[in-house]
């Protein structure tokens, strides 16, 4: 497995397999256990999925040592102070049967419940705070956020200790978020790409297919391609062991410049969630 490296030093696998969606118990153990099975070693889950304890189960039932998965959870919007998310965590860590994370995000950056008076930037600095304790401690051997833009992290830079490291957000043919990327290269925050196959839109796009068409790959494997082109990390998802394997399968796929020049003008095939108005 190809890995990037954090500003912290720590290698992270280029490809991640996300868990959103899956449901715990056999559902997220069997998709898990595909996944190390075909070489991921990067596993993405959430305290909101549902399913950490599966996650952690897959884990356990695996060949794969524990030392040599880098798994990821998030603390969740009904979390909003030191305690809370430290005692959270802990949680987190039984469900998961484990004694550390090698990635743990901040989910949202303005919660529904948040969002009147102190507001976000209260939430978010006691929340960071927790998170930093659990860095300091070794229980997170990296933390960072997740859907993120340039004003939530700017105000949390104000009392931040230790810069996030990671923010997970919706990437995708026909969505770059040019400005926000170029704002987290350059705080040297490395972007992981959730949705990385957008809502299924992807599959229709005709220059998308005729790209994949001429380096006899799937849509979804140049997407992927695309992502890494842009060194970016996918989270891709999926039930099935073939379309796992073969998300995996993209790092032999060379795009030209010209193909990620043409797949970068394509425009608005899905949209990012806006985390100041989302319902939740």
């Amino acid at each position: 497995m190809e890995t990037y490296q954090l500003a912290n030093g720590r290698s992270i696998p280029k490809i991640g397999f996300g868990t959103w969606q899956l449901e715990d118990g056999e559902p997220v153990i069997r998709a898990v256990k595909n996944a190390l099975n075909a070489g991921y070693r990067h596993i993405d889950t959430a305290q909101t999925y549902g399913n950490e304890a599966g996650v952690g189960q897959a884990i356990q039932e695996s060949d794969v040592p524990r030392e040599e998965i880098f798994l990821t959870t998030k603390i969740w919007n009904d979390k909003g102070g030191y305690e809370d998310t430290l005692a959270s965590f802990e949680e987190s860590l039984n469900k998961l049967q484990t004694n550390y994370v090698d990635l743990l995000l901040i989910h949202w950056p303005n919660p529904k419940a948040f969002r009147q008076e102190p507001g976000f930037e209260a939430r978010n600095r006691e929340v960071w705070r927790a998170l930093e304790t659990l860095y300091r401690e070794g229980k997170a051997k990296a933390i960072g956020v997740s859907n993120f833009l340039e004003k939530h992290l700017d105000v949390l830079f104000q009392t931040a200790e230790i810069k996030p490291l990671v923010n997970q957000i919706k990437l995708a043919p026909g969505l770059s978020q040019d400005d926000l990327v170029a704002y987290c290269r350059n705080h040297d925050i490395l972007l992981e790409a959730y949705s990385p196959l957008g809502s299924g839109e992807i599959f229709d796009n005709q220059e998308l297919q005729a790209i994949a068409d001429k380096h006899a790959s799937s849509v979804a494997q140049i997407a992927l391609a695309w992502s890494l082109a842009h060194d970016f990390l996918p989270l891709p998802r999926s039930k099935s062991p073939e379309h796992i394997l073969a998300n995996y399968q993209v790092f032999d796929i060379e795009l030209s410049p010209e193909e990620i020049q043409q797949i970068d003008q394509i425009k608005d095939l899905t949209e990012a969630p806006d985390p100041d108005t989302k319902d939740f």
